[in-house]
């Protein structure tokens, strides 16, 4: 029901993308200084949430007004990146940011509805990620101001969208392939329905999601030609999964033993110069 709702929502959303259609103009309208692209923005924004209101009762309202948000800002990307403007591959980056945040409520949805809730859309994920996220949009900006040729590099935000894309498949893949065993949250205590996965995905890194998050990560500032931020997030990614992984992994070893231990031997970790959690003999 979550999912559904969730879906439809993202998908009202995003139908801001066809308002250059309804009103005749081209896609540039609503990005430019013109009152009249303002206005017709500005009235989709009210007639959807007023929709979402008629639609839906308060608990299914949260998600909906959430999925919705991240389907405009998808919808929004779209016409950026039809455009011919400076802007158009910060419009990449908005339809990959957006439709990670949504694939991973919708995933979930399918995947273990029982972890299923309002953090699943990871939009609050920590303070730490939001500054990350602001930190890009700045340099971005400022970047685009004093030095406008540096984000014109389509070769180099070619690269960045491959990244992006192969990252979010791979970790949407290791969710599917893991099903009810993957979860948001790190697990300290090994349920019923607890089984070590390792097959597809997983037969080639252990941790295929942190894989696809640590490269698409990166991927978005490649995207965007940021180039303090590529560094700023490579490094700032690969001290966290660092961490996490060595956390998960003591766990995992307590639940699974030699199983694991195994694993652990035969399959490689998928980042690199992270080897896991070490163990003294």
């Amino acid at each position: 029901r979550e999912g559904r709702a969730s879906l439809c929502s993202f998908l009202l959303g995003t139908s801001v993308a066809a308002l250059p259609l309804l009103l005749g103009s081209s896609p540039a309208l609503l990005a430019g200084p013109g009152l009249r692209g303002r206005l017709a923005l500005a009235l989709h924004v009210a007639g959807v949430n007023a929709a979402l209101l008629l639609l839906y009762p308060r608990p299914l309202y949260k998600i909906a007004v959430r999925a919705c948000f991240l389907g405009f800002a998808f919808g929004c990307g779209l016409l950026l990146s039809a455009g011919r403007s400076a802007w158009r591959h910060f419009g990449w980056y908005m339809c990959s940011l957006s439709l990670f945040h949504y694939s991973e409520y919708l995933v979930t949805a399918i995947n273990n509805p029982r972890s299923l809730s309002l953090d699943s859309f990871l939009l609050n994920h920590s303070f730490e990620y939001n500054l990350a996220a602001l930190s890009s949009w700045v340099e971005f900006t400022l970047e685009k101001l004093f030095f406008p040729e540096l984000k014109q590099i389509t070769w180099l935000s070619t690269v960045g969208l491959l990244m992006v894309i192969f990252g979010d498949c791979l970790r949407k893949a290791a969710m599917l392939t893991a099903g009810s065993n993957f979860n948001h949250i790190v697990q300290n205590e090994k349920s019923d329905t607890h089984t070590l996965v390792t097959s597809g995905v997983y037969g080639w890194f252990r941790h295929p999601s942190y894989v696809g998050w640590f490269y698409w990560s990166i991927g978005t500032q490649v995207l965007l030609c940021n180039p303090i931020c590529v560094v700023g997030y490579a490094l700032a990614s690969w001290r966290f999964f660092r961490e996490r992984i060595e956390e998960e992994e003591i766990t995992l070893i307590h639940f699974f033993g030699e199983e694991y231990l195994e694993y652990k031997r035969k399959v490689p970790s998928g980042l690199p110069f992270i080897k896991g959690v070490k163990l003294e003999l």
